[in-house]
C-alpha cells in the first residue's frame, strides 16, 4: 500500500478554524476515518481513497471524491477563504 501523492495538495479546517494540508491519499484517507461523523459523503470519501490505495482508482479521483466530502462538510479551504466562524461565535437562533 502506497501513499500517493496529490498533484495539488488540499488544505481543509481543523479546530477553531486552522487549515491542514492533505498531501496524499494516505493523508485524506486519515482524515476521513478521524473524521466524527457518518455520511455518504464521507464513507465515499474513504471508499475512494481505500481504492486509490490499492491501484483500483488513480489519486486524483480519489482527491476529487474527498474534496465533494469535504466541501459538503464546509471544511475544504478554498483559494481566498476564510476560517468557518466557530460554534460559540454564531448567533443563536433558539426560541
Amino acid at each position: 500500500m502506497l501513499s500517493k501523492p496529490f498533484e495539488k495538495p488540499l488544505r481543509v479546517w481543523v479546530g477553531l478554524g486552522f487549515p491542514r494540508q492533505l498531501n496524499t491519499v494516505v493523508d485524506a484517507y486519515q482524515f476521513a476515518i478521524d473524521w466524527c461523523g457518518n455520511s455518504p459523503e464521507q464513507k465515499a470519501a474513504i471508499r475512494a481513497c481505500k481504492a486509490a490505495l490499492i491501484g483500483d482508482v488513480d489519486a486524483e479521483t480519489a482527491r476529487g471524491v474527498f474534496a465533494a466530502f469535504a466541501r459538503k462538510k464546509d471544511i475544504l479551504v478554498e483559494d481566498g477563504a476564510i476560517p468557518p466562524a466557530v460554534g460559540w461565535a454564531q448567533p443563536s437562533h433558539h426560541q
